[in-house]
């Protein structure tokens, strides 16, 4: 039996009951198809063949001056509509079902969070599944803006750009979820840390926050929270989460 699963099992079980709180990143979704941006092998360092890196690509600035650019880049690399939720996922799912998680903090666009059946999922970065009208504020979904491909996606009843529900580089993140993330985390008593260096601010910021009992983080390689940790493990998430839940109904 892994002791690091077991060690995390125990911290499960001794959490207050909604005491949970998860902040995750990309790490969480890579097992299920969707690349980790700043991994050795994610999109952040692909051959894009062009002269500006995927953070210009996903800016504001760029989005208004070429939206047909913009979205070819952006369907291409950050809609993944065939991405099923994996272990770590319906794990956090069952901890929500089991009364012990209280809250998702996520900085993924992917929706497989509320895919696996989590509904208290704050989502810093926004989501993919939700679109909008710059004019008029009309609601769209994914499948609206991939079916307009290869053009720029325009609003049915005014003709506007329809644009994603995502936090886009140069933009601010929505101060309701930081608010709700900011009070998840400080009233916690046990912040898991997951499929995240906490490289990406202000996200990465709100771990300071937690006054809680246990920290954990799960994670490939180093984070910034590792020395405050309780439990540090290297291993895959979805493994991790989804053996450690098991035990805890044994």
């Amino acid at each position: 039996m892994d002791g690091e699963i077991e060690r995390l099992t125990e911290i499960l079980k001794d959490s207050k009951d909604h005491g949970i709180v998860f902040f995750g990143g990309a790490g969480v979704s890579t097992e299920s198809g969707i690349p980790d941006f700043r991994s050795a092998h994610g999109i952040y360092n692909e051959k894009i063949g062009k002269n500006l890196s995927p953070e210009e690509l996903v800016s504001h600035t760029y989005f208004k001056k070429f939206p047909k650019e913009f979205f070819d880049f952006y369907r291409d690399k950050l809609v993944y509509q065939g991405a099923k939720p994996n272990g770590c996922h319906k794990a956090l799912f069952e901890l929500e079902r089991m009364g012990k998680l209280s809250a998702i903090v996520t900085q993924n666009i992917d929706g497989l969070h509320q895919a696996a059946g989590s509904t208290n999922v704050y989502e810093l970065h926004g989501s993919t599944l939700r679109n909008y009208c710059e004019a008029c504020g009309e609601q769209y979904s994914v499948d609206f803006v991939m079916d307009a491909a290869p053009d720029v996606p325009r609003c049915t009843k005014c003709g506007g750009i329809v644009r994603p529900d995502v936090v886009l580089y140069e933009e601010a993140l929505d101060e309701d979820v930081i608010q709700d993330s900011v009070d998840a985390i400080e009233t916690a008593d046990t912040l898991i840390i997951g499929g995240t260096s906490l490289v990406v601010y202000p996200a990465a910021g709100f771990i300071r926050y937690f006054g809680g009992r246990h920290i954990v983080v799960i994670n490939m390689s180093e984070t910034q929270a590792d020395n405050a940790a309780e439990l540090v493990i290297r291993q895959p998430i979805g493994k991790v989460m989804s053996e450690a839940v098991a035990l805890m109904k044994k």
